[in-house]
């Protein structure tokens, strides 16, 4: 899939001449985002036509519902383990798990994905062990996958900061001349971080192939969006930089499909950095340590309630009758075998080198770890050997 890109910006002085010359009323069209986030199928599961983004086929939607249904259960055994004290703390993404399967689906192998702490699901479905990537939020490691491996970028707490990175990798892909793709993920917060300017300024200058979704979930841990940024939207703000901005439903996992597929085929053709915002909620706590009571009200939540990606993609589905009871079926297993994956793993204590406090600070341990590693070792061996011999 390829959209019209207009003029790509190369940030020199006679691209802006040129440009200054062009007046026309839609000289920048095609940077400016809908007027209404771009919906495919609606709350009541039915299809709405749009000339510019087509519907996915049966397939595609049928095995990414799949792996929406497992995003949930993932989302909701991970919240089960973290009361049973078997997770430090995770931050639920149920209710955007549409934006975080599109994500992934949309990327070839050897695309990069860059998410957030918050896009566990992302990860997952991109074909990380799952076991790998909730050792984060088990708080045994920083990170238990390697990124080189599943071009995965390790979750990111401080916001913003991966999109710095993402840009980085876009960079030496087009420098390498790599048929590569990043797409960075972010929330609505991040947005108002230095970081995303700087991300975005740099994508576009250099002319990169990255795409930024932004899951605009309303609140940035408790501050509303209306508090953050008073743009028409955030896509809007996308023009500022000299690249295209849109606007999904981040609820309807076909038009996340078609928006970003468009936008990750657009910038693997050479069109460049684009921003999509994808509009959808937290239905539940920022994370375990928050009471989300204190700033929105339930009845704030209860509206989104009908709006669910997955009861939306299971409609239309039965409606398109490749989605029937013996499916359902099917799903539902995979999902609660994703989730024993989860229990079993997680239920195992992990085993602790203390030694790994030195193993893994330099490539080459300086001379005063290598002290401190053999100190430790002694003790080690010291307690072992009182042990033996006490009665």
């Amino acid at each position: 899939m390829t959209i019209s890109t207009g003029k790509p910006y190369e940030g020199s002085m006679e691209n802006q001449d040129r440009d200054s010359q062009d007046t026309g009323p839609t000289a920048e069209a095609y940077m400016l985002p809908s007027a209404q986030p771009v919906r495919l199928i609606d709350p009541q599961g039915s299809h709405v036509h749009n000339d510019k983004y087509p519907l996915p086929d049966g397939e595609l939607l049928l095995s990414s519902y799949q792996k929406l249904v497992v995003g949930r259960r993932i989302n909701d055994q991970a919240n089960a383990l973290v009361r049973q004290g078997r997770m430090a703390v995770y931050p639920s993404s149920h209710g955007q798990e549409a934006c975080q399967v599109a994500a992934a689906v949309v990327l070839e192998k050897q695309d990069w994905l860059f998410p957030t702490y918050r896009d566990t699901v992302a990860v997952i479905t991109r074909g990380v062990d799952p076991l790998e990537v909730l050792t984060l939020l088990r708080g045994d490691w920083h990170s238990g996958y390697d990124p080189h491996e599943h071009k995965t970028a390790t979750q990111s707490t401080p916001l913003a900061t991966q999109l710095l990175h993402a840009v980085g990798v876009a960079h030496a892909a087009k420098l390498k001349g790599e048929n590569t793709v990043v797409l960075a993920l972010c929330g609505d917060g991040a947005t108002s971080e230095g970081d995303f300017h700087e991300a975005l300024n740099f994508a576009a200058v250099f002319h990169v192939p990255v795409v930024f979704l932004v899951q605009n979930n309303e609140y940035a841990i408790s501050v509303p969006l209306k508090n953050q940024s008073v743009a028409p939207s955030l896509a809007h703000k996308a023009i500022g930089y000299g690249m295209p901005g849109e606007r999904v439903d981040g609820n309807d996992l076909a038009a996340l499909l078609s928006v970003l597929g468009k936008a990750v085929d657009r910038a693997r053709d050479g069109g460049g950095p684009a921003l999509v915002e994808a509009h959808t909620y937290r239905m539940q706590a920022h994370t375990n340590a928050d009471d989300p009571s204190r700033y929105r009200s339930q009845d704030d939540v209860e509206k989104w309630v009908p709006r669910d990606p997955i009861t939306r993609m299971r409609t239309y589905l039965r409606q398109l009758t490749v989605l029937d009871d013996d499916g359902e079926g099917r799903i539902a297993v995979a999902a609660e075998d994703m989730a024993a994956t989860l229990r079993n793993g997680l239920n195992t204590e992990p085993e602790v080198n203390p030694e790994d406090l030195f193993n893994f600070v330099f490539t080459e341990k300086t001379s005063q770890l290598r002290e401190q590693s053999a100190m430790l070792r002694e003790e080690l061996i010291r307690d072992a050997a009182l042990e033996t011999v006490e009665p």
